[in-house]
């Protein structure tokens, strides 16, 4: 099985493009790279077989969703993510991150569209709940499948990646919002920062 290494194939004169191949145990991804989405692994309306058709070299996973359902430990005894999706070649999966926090504080859902005059803790929509809160351990958060209460750390994160078997793991971080203070983006970059150096640990 192939080692993971990367190498320049080509480079722009005086200029910083380049081309170059990533080495994954599940084979190469020459760069740049069209990656396909596989949010539950599986691409949809692409059977398995056809995706390399597609032109794409990897597919991407979501560690958030694939722990909800079926379960990261369930992917994991099907062999992990290639194994359990029939895809041979190179996998990446996200942090879930992005998921955790979007749907947990309602990011197009739950948010009131009418924001002027509100303080940076009041935008979410009447009637509506936030499902996640975030402190700098990481992110307490509802399911929105079925309210059930979960705990995302950098830790984690890794530990559930690495449990799906992806050949490329993303850092866990925090989305913000558009409606986030100056003061809180910058707190939310310092903690997004602790959080990949954990993620590293």
């Amino acid at each position: 099985m192939a080692e993971f290494g990367f190498s320049v194939a080509a480079q722009l004169p005086d200029a910083q493009g380049r081309a170059g191949v990533i080495d994954t145990p599940h084979g190469e991804i020459q760069t740049p790279a069209f990656v396909a989405v596989g949010t539950k692994a599986t691409v949809k309306a692409v059977l398995p077989e056809s995706i390399a058709d597609t032109g794409a070299q990897a597919v991407l996973a979501n560690a958030y969703h694939l722990y909800l359902q079926p379960g990261s430990d369930l992917v994991a005894e099907a062999g992990g993510l290639g194994a359990f999706m029939n895809w041979p070649g190179p996998t990446f999966t996200d942090s879930g991150g992005f998921q955790v926090l979007s749907l947990g504080v309602g990011f197009k859902k739950v948010l009131a569209m009418e924001t002027a005059g509100l303080a940076n803790d009041d935008v979410i929509a009447a009637g509506k709940e936030r499902l996640a809160h975030v402190d700098d351990d990481g992110v307490t958060f509802k399911s929105f499948l079925d309210g059930s209460i979960h705990r995302f750390t950098p830790e984690v994160s890794m530990q559930i990646q690495h449990d799906l078997g992806a050949d490329i793991i993303f850092a866990f971080d925090e989305c913000t919002t558009l409606m986030n203070t100056r003061r809180y983006q910058e707190a939310s970059l310092e903690r997004t920062q602790a959080w990949a150096a954990r993620c590293l640990a």
